[in-house]
């Protein structure tokens, strides 16, 4: 008898740049003009932008525009600003659209 076994490996998911707090009240929108997926979304009632990791190619064109440095690599997110990382994974990037809605 031969059985086939499939084997599937979870791993977490892995964000590839995080909106810190340093974009609440600021959002202005550089990161957004800049991303060449339209991967960073809001809605109305939210209170800085998101970078949806699903659609983030890693090109990072977003980091140095961002004029109050809110955006890191997800390594290097500052441990007081870690919050964010679990934040943007918890986000619900289906309610929301591309682009600067808030």
């Amino acid at each position: 008898m031969v059985v086939d076994v499939l084997v599937v490996r979870v791993v977490d998911a892995k964000m590839a740049f995080i909106i810190t707090s340093s974009c609440i009240g600021t959002t202005d929108g550089a990161c957004v003009d800049v991303c060449p997926v339209d991967c960073i979304y809001s809605k109305k009632g939210d209170n800085h932008l998101f970078i949806n990791p699903d659609e983030c190619i890693d090109c990072a064109a977003c980091e140095p525009v961002c004029p109050v440095d809110a955006i890191f690599p997800d390594d290097e997110v500052p441990e007081n600003e870690s919050a964010y990382i679990e934040e943007a994974k918890n986000y619900d990037y289906d309610s929301s659209e591309p682009g600067n809605n808030l």
